[in-house]
């Protein structure tokens, strides 16, 4: 009796507690940084292998790998930034350098602003994030170069001058013209620029993945037909530009899409990443002496290569779970694997100069951040650091992981799913979709809070269960499972939403009358097209910024899942959402940047313009000065809206 007394008091005390905690303001959700985990940065020392760095306090303090005993503490010091210095650099569109004594030489000089050098190309599609690449040696330096001469322009609003102002940006859309794109190199010492002897396909290839060869005497270029069906990988010599040979080819009836540029051990191997061979991404062993390539991380999951020495390559492997990510070893000499990480979650890891040892950033479902360091050959971890959960004074309610079979069966699709404060089984409540859905996405992952938009808890603790899940067409689960969405973006995505929606909706505190969904980009694509494909479901919607129709969407991305018109015409009017406007019958609110650069004005405005046509009510909200995403207190503003619109309709 005295044991029940105690338990009841406990209880007792612990619910007040809950109801003492705070609930998220909107703020909070959006913009609060301290709700996120605190880090704690280590890096590896330059100069000597058997320390690690942490900078605490304007100190930089170090301490022995082995023992973690502090060894030594210095000041930062904080000087004026190096001037140029024999490197390459940007001004108005052109390429410059600076020689080792500051002076600016030109490189290119193009007054015609539709000719751009040094800049990223594509997009920033297949991985490519700059436009500069230095050789290894520093003696010469490559630049992509970018004709869009031939590219249509989208004219954006700029409302804040005094009678408005047109905006011209160059978007290439879906079917086409498309930029040009060479890579010049440019040699300090001649003062001379060459242009890679690039042959391969029609003049709207894509040139994707630069490296350079260690001796800095080759580049390689992954050459992609503009249909990104066929791949080759070329060497060009790099002070004349001529084409040295095709090293190898991918081909596939959907899709290549190279993302990696290639890693060399020595001038004689580099590791190369596909998911064109064996089904999924993972790393190869090619030897140019040889001729030959062979698979390294023999496993049907996706891999994707973090870091290599002569001896090891370092990767992060899927195989444990789609929803973790783990580090592993193989060795260059006998193959054999090493999985370095054993705690569950999502890790983030950094190999040490000498590959002896790695540091470890991690967490999972509960486990909000953990620092550790390790050996590479399994004999040493050690935590450094455990970061305390910054939300334990928010009333959140629990976040549960789980699984539900893909619509065809093959696949465990992962969600997760939040149900509100005081959950009562034997209530109903409404239901929210959170879906994104689209390539190169993963909303689930069993990292901190599994990846949690604080919008989502900001909702259940209002009262609404609130659902999250990936399906096919997103990342880490192979090739299969990624491109399914081919020909026909959003038919294997809905199915595979509508598969998990029913799993949820047949819990009775679910409320089948009371059902919404909320998505921005591929998001309010899908938002869209499950209100008008499954009218009799979604009584409420919210789509920020979505696709309507792919032939307004860019080259790059478009026609890579969805062909063009010409080719796919049955897919694009399976797909678009202006012959579905007819069939919207809940409450749908779009709002969108006025000025976005990517999913451009006209997809939206179309659609209202058809929504019109047909006489069915649909309510719009733009953001004047926002682009493709509404930051800072704009945001706020945005997701007050969207929370006003399902309570207003759904609650």
């Amino acid at each position: 009796m005295r044991r029940f007394t105690l338990f009841v008091a406990l209880l007792a005390t612990l619910v007040a507690a809950a109801s003492e905690r705070k609930l998220l303001t909107m703020e909070d959700a959006i913009l609060n940084r301290d709700l996120v985990p605190q880090n704690y940065e280590i890096r590896f020392s330059e100069k000597n292998p058997k320390i690690y760095e942490h900078a605490r306090r304007g100190t930089i303090e170090q301490y022995d790998i082995r023992t973690g005993r502090l060894v030594d503490s210095t000041p930062i010091l904080i000087g004026m930034p190096n001037p140029f210095r024999n490197r390459a650099s940007i001004k108005d569109n052109n390429v410059v350098w600076y020689d080792n004594e500051g002076k600016m030489y030109k490189v290119t000089d193009f007054a015609d602003k539709n000719i751009v050098c040094g800049q990223a190309v594509s997009r920033h599609e297949f991985g490519i994030d700059g436009g500069l690449f230095h050789s290894p040696d520093k003696s010469l330096v490559a630049f992509y170069q970018k004709d869009e001469s031939k590219v249509t322009t989208f004219p954006l609003l700029d409302i804040t001058t005094r009678t408005g102002s047109l905006i011209e940006i160059k978007y290439p859309m879906n079917g086409m013209a498309s930029e040009r794109v060479l890579v010049g190199v440019y040699n300090p010492a001649t003062q001379k620029v060459v242009y890679l002897a690039v042959t391969d396909f029609d003049e709207e290839r894509y040139i994707t993945n630069l490296a350079w060869s260690p001796n800095s005497k080759t580049i390689y270029a992954q050459v992609l037909n503009r249909a990104q069906k066929e791949m080759h990988l070329n060497a060009y010599d790099a002070l004349s530009g001529a084409f040295v040979a095709t090293i190898l080819t991918e081909q596939n009836e959907r899709w290549v899409e190279p993302q990696n540029p290639i890693r060399f051990i020595d001038n004689d191997r580099f590791i190369y990443t596909t998911d064109n061979r064996h089904g999924y991404k993972n790393l190869y062993l090619h030897t140019l002496s040889k001729g030959s390539t062979e698979r390294l991380t023999k496993v049907d999951a996706d891999v994707e290569y973090l870091s290599h020495n002569d001896r090891t390559v370092f990767y992060y492997s899927a195989e444990v779970s789609p929803v973790e990510r783990h580090l592993f070893s193989v060795s260059l000499r006998n193959g054999k694997v090493r999985q370095l990480t054993r705690n569950e979650g999502w890790h983030s890891c950094e190999i040490s100069p000498d590959g002896k040892h790695f540091s470890d950033n991690y967490s999972s479902l509960n486990t909000p951040r953990v620092v550790a360091i390790g050996s590479t050959d399994g004999k040493l971890y050690r935590e450094l650091f455990r970061a305390d959960d910054p939300s334990k004074e928010y009333n959140y309610s629990t976040i549960e992981l789980g699984s539900v079979k893909s619509a065809d069966g093959k696949y465990d699709n992962h969600y997760r799913l939040i149900k509100p404060l005081d959950f009562d089984e034997n209530k109903k409540y409404p239901v929210i979709l959170y879906v994104y859905g689209g390539p190169h996405s993963q909303m689930v992952t069993n990292s901190f809070q599994a990846q949690l938009r604080r919008w989502e808890m900001y909702m259940a603790q209002r009262g609404y269960v609130v659902f999250v899940m990936d399906n096919r067409g997103t990342l880490n689960q192979g090739a299969e499972y990624e491109k399914a969405i081919h020909r026909q973006c959003g038919k294997c995505e809905m199915e595979d939403q509508m598969a998990g929606l029913q799993w949820l909706l047949s819990h009775k505190w679910a409320d089948r009358e009371r059902v919404g969904v909320h998505g921005w980009s591929y998001g309010g694509f899908m938002t869209i097209s499950l209100m008008t494909h499954y009218p009799e479901v979604f009584k409420v919607g919210v789509a920020g910024g979505p696709v309507i129709d792919w032939k307004w969407y860019e080259v790059m991305y478009g026609e890579r899942y969805m062909e063009t018109e010409a080719t796919n015409p049955e897919g694009f009017a399976a797909t678009s959402l202006i012959a579905q406007a007819k069939n919207l019958r809940g409450k749908l609110l779009i709002c969108q940047g006025a000025i976005d650069d990517v999913v451009v004005w006209q997809h939206s405005l179309s659609f209202i313009d058809t929504c019109i046509d047909n006489g069915v009510a649909v309510d719009y909200f733009p953001y004047p000065r926002s682009q493709h995403n509404v930051r800072g207190k704009w945001r706020v503003h945005l997701m007050q809206k969207v929370t006003d619109y399902f309570e207003d309709y759904l609650r």
